[in-house]
């Protein structure tokens, strides 16, 4: 609950500590003794949008404080989830108004984005006034109603652990379709890559063989007559006589020498030698020039498979022996590739179950909602016939749908405030006086169940008086057992079942205007209600009326 309210410099309010207890607290005073600064200022700490024209005149700047005590598991819980302390179940919550037009928020001294203030506030306060019923325009709140109406919550979070389940399953079997896929992608991949290399079954060294043999095949002609000169000038022809020949006659000649000197006889043998070698030479070439081949179409196929094979090398080499790795790395990957089918296959029939059963929750979701909307729509009808309504009708438009997180229901409360009109969202009703009270009646009937414990209702009073007067305040009086209630207001009635009565009061030194927050005593309160009924000119008989007005109201 809201527990204090510090102000200073907001407007005409120079300085004010509010205290407030977790009842019935109402606010009264003169018209522009600054009830809507008031309001303004707690709008503030919510993170509502603000105006520098809100910051005291001729001050730097305005700063709004709350304490909230008490404070709920959720709002704990996005306390945690926002990673910012709090301790005794108490927060404490900011906003600083800089004249420049600049501000600052923050949630137990800690700096605050305005948004995260917005969030946090819509946790702990509803305003409701001419224009703050946003709980009651805004359809996507009105499922959430219903529900804690209806004590739907443990079919509806037992709904939603299925649901997020189903999702989960939905989110891993789309993975797995397109590992899948992936996965027949790389599989195609690596065969093309094994059929790619294994199609020119290659050897270590290959490539070097076959450039030799290519360079070879294409200087072929060149190669052969090289090589037959070279053997004729060993062998020699018909005309002229040959290396050999040359070589044996010199043999022949120092044959004659050699029974002169033994040095005759080693040269000789050493002409044999050479003679010997040349002939082998010559034999060589002779096997060299048949080892030559010059058919075109060898040269063709050396041409294409050492085009193959650089083909290869430039896409998984630089080597031929990377080339035969790849090869054989594809291979071993193929094998050890897993088929994902028969997981897909189990995963599909638990999504199938799980999707029924989803279906199933969600159809008893909008059964029970649909009961507990007749009696959410009659209980606040009769809320309203209570508060001088009696004409105004409610209904819950379930439309389904899709499955979501909330089931297959969307709800939008529809309402028609005279006989004979069409029923009509809530956010079309001109009055605000009218959604104060249709706010009232809601909250009399979920009171007890609201997470959240503070609601101010901002002047509800607005075109009532008399009988319908005392009903709203008998119907705060109700509400606030369950939930603090603050309430700005102009009737005796609701001042009178204030459990704490404030008043707002304007004053002037004659150089600047005050505002001033205090809280009343019983006689006090008896003036100010007396003021409330008659004006400034107070009886004996107001007083009297006060006081019995407020004892009768205990």
């Amino acid at each position: 609950m809201l527990s204090e309210l510090y102000i200073n410099n907001l407007a005409i309010i120079e300085e004010a500590s509010i205290p407030f207890t977790d009842d019935l607290n109402v606010f009264t005073g003169e018209t522009g003794a600054g009830k809507s600064i008031l309001i303004n200022g707690i709008n503030s700490v919510l993170g509502q949008r603000i105006t520098k024209d809100i910051v005291r005149s001729g001050c730097d700047k305005a700063v709004i404080s709350a304490l909230f005590t008490d404070i709920s598991p959720s709002v704990a819980a996005k306390l945690d989830e926002l990673g910012i302390d709090h301790e005794e179940s108490q927060i404490t919550v900011s906003r600083e108004i800089r004249a420049d037009g600049g501000s600052t928020a923050r949630i137990n001294g800690r700096a605050a984005s305005v948004s995260v203030l917005r969030e946090i506030g819509a946790m702990l306060v509803n305003i409701h006034g001419q224009h703050d019923n946003q709980i009651l325009l805004d359809p996507e709140r009105h499922i959430q109603i219903l529900d804690s109406f209806g004590s739907l919550e443990n079919d509806v979070s037992d709904y939603e652990a299925s649901f997020r389940e189903l999702q989960e399953i939905s989110r891993k079997l789309r993975r797995r379709a397109i590992e899948q896929k992936e996965t027949a992608e790389l599989e195609d991949k690596l065969r093309k890559t094994v059929e790619e290399i294994s199609s020119l079954e290659l050897s270590e060294g290959e490539d070097a063989e076959l450039e030799t043999e290519y360079r070879t095949a294409v200087h072929s002609e060149d190669i052969l007559s090289s090589l037959r000169a070279a053997q004729s000038y060993i062998d020699g022809d018909d005309d002229t006589p040959g290396a050999t020949d040359l070589i044996s006659d010199s043999i022949r000649e120092l044959s004659a020498l050699s029974e002169h000197s033994d040095r005759y006889a080693a040269l000789c043998k050493r002409l044999e030698d050479i003679r010997i070698e040349a002939e082998d030479i010559s034999f060589e070439l002779s096997n060299e020039r048949d080892g030559i081949d010059t058919d075109p179409a060898r040269l063709a196929y050396l041409s294409d498979r050492l085009d193959r094979i650089n083909s290869l090398k430039k896409k998984y080499g630089p080597d031929l022996s990377d080339v035969i790795t790849a090869g054989k790395n594809a291979q071993k990957k193929l094998v050890s590739i897993g088929d994902l089918s028969g997981e897909i296959e189990k995963l599909s029939l638990k999504r199938d179950e799980l999707l029924h059963r989803v279906s199933e929750k969600a159809k008893a979701l909008s059964g029970m909602r649909k009961t507990a909307a007749e009696k959410f729509t009659k209980q606040v009808e009769n809320e309203l016939a209570f508060l001088n309504m009696p004409d105004v009708k409610l209904c819950a438009d379930i439309k389904h749908g899709k499955l979501t997180e909330t089931g297959l229901d969307s709800v939008e409360f529809l309402i028609s405030t005279n006989k004979g009109e069409e029923m009509r969202p809530l956010s079309r009703i001109a009055s605000g006086g009218e959604l104060s009270r249709i706010m009232l009646a809601l909250k009399s009937v979920i009171s007890e169940k609201d997470d959240i414990h503070t609601l101010i209702f901002d002047e509800i009073d607005t075109g009532v008086s008399g009988r319908a007067a005392q009903k709203i305040a008998v119907k705060l009086k109700q509400v606030s057992r369950h939930q603090q209630v603050i309430c700005v207001t102009h009737l005796s009635q609701l001042a009178a079942m204030a459990d704490t009565h404030l008043l707002i009061e304007k004053s002037s030194d004659g150089k600047r205007t005050y505002t001033g927050v205090h809280k009343l005593d019983l006689e006090q309160r008896k003036q100010e209600i007396a003021r409330i009924m008659v004006g400034e000119n107070i009886t004996e008989t107001a007083l009297k009326n006060a006081e019995e007005l407020i004892l009768g109201s205990v």
